[in-house]
């Protein structure tokens, strides 16, 4: 990822974190975003601590303002070669505890934050990159099977999630660049709970769709743990 501009929307923690920290290990220029500060200077510190091949900078900026948004890509814009390359859209919230979080007993507040961050974020993530991505970048989403199949206690983040994708497939549609969905699976991040696999493991997956993903077969689609072990065994 020599060269590239990488962007990373909730970068402060989990998969963002840990994709943040892979892709300038890998030599990308990343710029993170995330909506505490204090998080994402952590983050920072870590990066230039590790000797990373690339760089990384951070600015606080809330996936739910479309303004924090537009600066954020313009911000990254500025410092690119060629533009974007890359644009990962980690940012997302879950008012509950998977599976214990039936919909009927989500607060109003909870579903509409769950929408303004999980889908509309990914919106406006994807939106104000537009002007600014490389002709051949590409823009990842993370999701997994509760936005696919319902499955009791997940509420209002199922619904936002499903949202997100029909966002994904809608772009991939109608812009040239590739956009599509990464299913790491269970990975253990505040979101769930701190169940499932290493997020530095995750981030492999996403080192790999960024990178070496036969972007036909992603644009529009869903790739996962089951496509990266094929294409790496």
């Amino acid at each position: 990822m020599d060269g590239q501009t990488a962007v990373v929307t909730g970068a402060s923690r989990g998969i963002g974190a840990a994709v943040a920290r892979r892709f300038a290990a890998e030599g990308a220029r990343v710029v993170g975003c995330a909506r505490e500060k204090d998080d994402l200077d952590e983050l920072v510190a870590d990066v230039e601590e590790s000797d990373a091949a690339g760089a990384i900078e951070a600015m606080r900026a809330d996936v739910r303002d479309e303004f924090d948004v537009e600066r954020l890509m313009e911000t990254a814009a500025r410092g690119s070669d060629g533009g974007i390359d890359v644009v990962v859209a980690c940012a997302g919230v879950f008012h509950g505890s998977p599976g214990e979080s039936p919909l009927a007993d989500d607060a109003y507040s909870a579903f509409d934050d769950s929408f303004r961050t999980n889908a509309r974020g990914v919106f406006a993530a994807v939106k104000e990159a537009l002007p600014h991505l490389a002709d051949d970048a590409r823009v990842l989403v993370p999701s997994g099977t509760v936005a696919r199949e319902a499955k009791s206690g997940y509420g209002s983040y199922a619904v936002s999630k499903a949202a997100a994708e029909a966002v994904v497939r809608q772009f991939a549609a109608e812009i040239d660049q590739s956009v599509g969905v990464v299913e790491p699976g269970a990975v253990a991040t505040d979101l769930t709970g701190g169940q499932g696999r290493d997020p530095e493991d995750a981030a492999d997956l996403f080192h790999w769709v960024a990178t070496e993903a036969d972007p036909e077969a992603f644009d529009g689609g869903v790739v996962g743990l089951k496509e990266f072990r094929k294409s790496t065994a």
